[in-house]
């Protein structure tokens, strides 16, 4: 086998490992999170135009995988009958965090935590 091929095989390997590792300790954390039933409909503290901006992300970003409709597509299918049994905190947690193994990023780069709340929230009509 060629000497740059090894390398990249290699080095796939080794990436592949720490996100195991990675993803091992995502799945702890998010099993030590105790369940608790979602609150009612409390103040999220985002802005009117933030939530506009923010419902617009959940078209366009999630809908591009999720569907524009949220109706499914590469990612499974996000209408509010399928988030019933999810807490608020499950969805925030993957919406912040991804889902490892699966094409769900992480939004944390680019929310804050109360945001990623509030769309959890979205998903389950709880936001005004």
């Amino acid at each position: 086998m060629p000497l740059g091929l090894n390398k990249v095989i290699g080095w796939t390997a080794g990436i592949g490992a720490v996100l195991v590792i990675l993803s091992g300790a995502s799945l702890a954390a998010l099993a030590a999170r105790p369940l608790v039933p979602d609150p009612p409909g409390i103040a999220s503290g985002v802005s009117e135009d933030r939530a506009a901006a923010l419902r617009h992300f959940l078209t366009q970003d999630c809908g591009s995988c999720h569907g524009l409709t949220l109706g499914g597509g590469l990612g499974p299918p996000l209408r509010r009958e399928l988030m019933v049994d999810k807490p608020v905190p499950y969805l925030a947690y993957t919406i912040m965090n991804g889902l490892h193994g699966t094409a769900m990023p992480p939004w944390s780069a680019f929310l804050t935590p109360e945001e990623g709340e509030w769309l959890a929230r979205e998903l389950k009509g709880m936001n005004p």
